[in-house]
Formats: C-alpha cells, sequence, structure tokens
C-alpha cells in the first residue's frame, strides 16, 4: 500500500496548510539543503517542499536527488519539473524516476529561458524547449492514466497588470486545470486585489481548483532586482521597494522583522479569502517560518483590514473585473485575406479535393518538396514561418508560435511584463493574438488546447500533412506518450544545443 501523500491529504481535507520553497541552487551546498528540510519537516502544517528546478535559467543541484533526500528526512517534495532542455523522451524518463523513487508530487512549469544559450544558433530547432506547460502537464495526465500516481500542481500569475498578459494567465490556467492539473500556486506578488480576482475568476467559472498564495519573505536586494523584472515574472512596485530599503535601513534588524511581519500578515490574509495553503519563499530557516505560521493565526481575526495594507501595484494596472478593456484593435487586410484563402479552412466537397491534389502530390517527393518551399515563401515573410510542419496559424488568429522564443502554443508564459515578451526585445506574441480574438469576439476560443508539434515533419508541407491528418493539431492530438522519433537533422541539433548539467537537462 502506497504512503500517503501530504499534500494530496491536506487539499481533500480543506486544511489551510503550507508549502516552502527549497531552492535547489549550486550556491548552496546539498548538506546544508538536507539539514533545512530536516528542520523545515518538524514544522505542524508543512506538508511538502518545492525542489526548484533550474530557477531564473541558472543550472542547480538535481532536483530530483536533493527531493530523494528531502523526502527521506521526512519532508514531502513537490519537485518542480521544467521543460527546459528537455524533449518527451527526457521528461519521460525523469517522470518514470521520480515514480520509481516513490514521490508523486509534480509542479509542472515550462521554465525560464536557460542563461547563456544563443537563441539564433539554435533556429530553427530551439532546443531548450520542445513542450511548454500546458503539453506537459496533458503528458503527465497520459501517464497517470496508465497508473503513475502522479499529484500535478501548475502556475498561475494574477500580478499582471496589462490586459493582454492578464487575461492570459487565466485562459492558460483554465487550459491546465483541463489538462489535469490537482492544484495551482501563484507567482509573487504583493496585491491582495489581484489575490481576490483570481478566487473571483475562478468561482464565476464553477473551477474548484485548490489555490496556494505566494508569500515570498522579500529581503531589500531581491526587492530591488524584483522591481527590475529579474528574474522574469517577478515584479515589484517602486514604493514597496522603497518601503523595504527605508525599513533595512530604519533598523537594527535590517528590515527582518518587518518583512517577517508583513508575510504573516498575507499568509492571514490568504486564509480569510479561502485560499488552500500559503507557499512560503524567500527564506528557509525553520524558526522563522514557525514564527510566521504562529503570527498569522493570532492576526487572522482582522484579516480583512490587513488586506487594505496589501495593495502595492503600478498606477493605472488593469484589473480583470474592474478595469475597462481596451477597444479592440481592427484586423487588418491582410490578416483577413490569409484567414479566407488558406486551404485549412475549407471543408465540405472542397476540402475532399484539397485532400486528393495533395494526396497526389505527396507520391512525388520533389513536387511535395516544392510545394512546401512555396508555402513558406508565401508564410514566412508574413508570420515569421519556420516549417515546422504543423501549422496552427488557425487557431492562434494567425500569429505563428514558433516566433516566440520558446515555441510556445497554449499561451505566454510567467515571464512577460507589460506585454513585453522576457528573453527578447519584442513584443510577446500572444498579446496580439488575444488582440485579434478579441476584435472578432473569439476570446473564448484561446481556451482550446494546442498540442505539441510533432518534430519529424520539420520541413515538410503543413497543408499536406493538414489534409493528410498527419499533423499535430487541434482536432488530430497525438498522445504525447507515443513518441515519434526525431529525424537525424533533429536530434544532431537537438544534442548540439543541448543545456550542459549535472541534472540532465
Amino acid at each position: 500500500m502506497a504512503a500517503p501523500n501530504p499534500v494530496r491529504e491536506a487539499l481533500k481535507s480543506g486544511e489551510f496548510c503550507y508549502m516552502v520553497e527549497l531552492v535547489a541552487s549550486q550556491l548552496t551546498r546539498e548538506a546544508k539543503l538536507m539539514q533545512i528540510a530536516t528542520d523545515l519537516a518538524q514544522i505542524p502544517g508543512m506538508v511538502a517542499a518545492g525542489i526548484t528546478s533550474y530557477a531564473g535559467g541558472s543550472l542547480g543541484h538535481d532536483p530530483i536527488r536533493v527531493a530523494a533526500a528531502a523526502r527521506a528526512r521526512g519532508l514531502t517534495p513537490n519537485i518542480h519539473l521544467t521543460c527546459v532542455g528537455k524533449d518527451r523522451l527526457d521528461l519521460r524518463r525523469q517522470l518514470e524516476d521520480i515514480s520509481a523513487l516513490g514521490m508523486e508530487n509534480i509542479f509542472a512549469v515550462t521554465g525560464d529561458y536557460p542563461q547563456g544559450v544563443d537563441r539564433k544558433a539554435a533556429a530553427p530547432y530551439p532546443a531548450p524547449f520542445d513542450l511548454d506547460s500546458v503539453q506537459l502537464i496533458e503528458f503527465i495526465s497520459e501517464l497517470r492514466a496508465m497508473g503513475y500516481p502522479f499529484h500535478i500542481s501548475c502556475a498561475v500569475s494574477p500580478f499582471k497588470y496589462a490586459e493582454g498578459d492578464c487575461a492570459w494567465q487565466y485562459l492558460k490556467l483554465e487550459k491546465k486545470i483541463k489538462a489535469g492539473a490537482d492544484f495551482a500556486i501563484t507567482q509573487l506578488g504583493y496585491d491582495v486585489k489581484k489575490f481576490v480576482e483570481l478566487k473571483r475568476y475562478l468561482a464565476e467559472r464553477d473551477l474548484r481548483i485548490p489555490v496556494f498564495g505566494n508569500v515570498y519573505i522579500l529581503a531589500a536586494k531581491p526587492a530591488e532586482r524584483m522591481s527590475k523584472g529579474t528574474p522574469p515574472g517577478c515584479w515589484v512596485s517602486k514604493e514597496l521597494l522603497e518601503t523595504i530599503q527605508s525599513e533595512t535601513k530604519a533598523s537594527a534588524d535590517k528590515g527582518l522583522g518587518a518583512r517577517l511581519e508583513r508575510a504573516a500578515r498575507t499568509v492571514a490574509v490568504l486564509r480569510g479569502l479561502g485560499y488552500a495553503g500559503a507557499y512560503l519563499g524567500g527564506d528557509h530557516q525553520a524558526s522563522r517560518v514557525r514564527w510566521i505560521i504562529q503570527r498569522s493565526a493570532a492576526l487572522l481575526p482582522k484579516w480583512e483590514e490587513l488586506a487594505e495594507e496589501l495593495v502595492y501595484a503600478p498606477k493605472g494596472g488593469f484589473y480583470f473585473f474592474e478595469s475597462k478593456p481596451a477597444p479592440p484593435k481592427p484586423r487588418t487586410a491582410a490578416i483577413k485575406f490569409f484567414e479566407a484563402v488558406t486551404p485549412t479552412h475549407v471543408g465540405g466537397a472542397g476540402r475532399n479535393v484539397f485532400k486528393s491534389v495533395f494526396s497526389t502530390i505527396d507520391k512525388f517527393p520533389a513536387a511535395a518538396h516544392a510545394l512546401e518551399r512555396g508555402e513558406v515563401a508565401i508564410k514566412s515573410k508574413q508570420f515569421g514561418c519556420q516549417s515546422c510542419g504543423n501549422c496552427v496559424l488557425a487557431n492562434m488568429e494567425f500569429v505563428c508560435p514558433m516566433t516566440c522564443p520558446k515555441n510556445l502554443r497554449n499561451g505566454p508564459c510567467g515571464g512577460t511584463l507589460d506585454g513585453q515578451c522576457e528573453v527578447i526585445d519584442q513584443q510577446c506574441i500572444w498579446v496580439e493574438v488575444y488582440d485579434r480574438a478579441k476584435a472578432e469576439s473569439r476570446v473564448d476560443g484561446l481556451k482550446t488546447f494546442i498540442p505539441a508539434r510533432d518534430r519529424a515533419l520539420q520541413n515538410t508541407s503543413s497543408w499536406i500533412n493538414f489534409f493528410l491528418n498527419r499533423d499535430s493539431r487541434p482536432g488530430n492530438t497525438k498522445p504525447l506518450v507515443q513518441i515519434t522519433a526525431h529525424p537525424p537533422k533533429v536530434v544532431a541539433v537537438l544534442e548540439e544545443n543541448r543545456v550542459p548539467s549535472v541534472q540532465g537537462h
């Protein structure tokens, strides 16, 4: 009989609980991490530790090894599994290793873009990302259906203050829930109005998923970095930064007491709002974590009063239920034209004609190659096509996902800031997808799950693949556990650009 999972049991009971983020950084010796795990395991209500992998895009200790050692010391791990530098085979091996070691809690995230990897050199086979977080959750769910007892958590960031960024976080969360996520963990933020917004969004859509609120114990140096958007997905307002800097200078303890108090107040507010638990980060010391938990319990009766103090947000920031959405941008004539003439929109008898034509072309390799070159010539200038062979332009409002540095197909990562990409200096492509969908009242259509591309189809005609049902797209989804072997060229590029790591990235 399998040992009980404290995370699963606590969420089932509705008991407010705690999880601590244990950063498996190379800067911290594993022996010290194990002592921390031993101490944290003794804290009542502490159900797990999030074992980070590749935080901020930097290499660290092997999260599976750290997780197994923490578990041996009585602390249940919630292992961060990122898509960085791993293809489907790598991910399956890691998941099988995790299961074989008797662990089941997985925090499925896309991951930060790895430091030191030349994105342009990797194109058009950007090795750091084969799947996105939604596809990863779907993959784990497929394995779970085969008997693996995984318990899946996902990330969501309500702390987005541009309309497209904010809307996409919630749309993508719905995809993650549908794909099989069991609970969610917010990214960090210091705005209670956004904590309220997330709960309201879920309640109004009857999405019954437990959520841990992120409570980061913020010191002056990380606050300064986060005020500049580093690491991706973390943001601190100018007002909060100035407050923390002032607290640091004004007290003998360099602001420690003030930041612990702020964390305790945030926990109390989360309990009052009905969150499932608090995800504590920024400080591992068991004595401080105990103090935060005890102090938050004492503060709970006045959580509503405390909530009014914890609103650090940009002026004019977007709120999903309060702000007036910007007027939709009209679709350009070029987009309307391509939408009208693309073969994949043809149905009925016309579809049968196209199928017959493309089936005939497919029998002659030279003709099929010529068609693929012609297709790319048409689409590359307008859409940035990279000949992936699994075209989903029609599902993405005619924005190519291959123009995203991470090649995400189900929405933006959590690193967007005011509509800007976290990797390169450009607008996040998903802002344009959202704007075009809004202009046609098709935002709900963005909740459609887009499966991972079949990479064996690189440099083949997506039109032929579509009409002969070879490609991977909505309506023709292939189980990820049935992995298609990569062609030799793809294998060579994957190996050449694989992220070097003791973790097997």
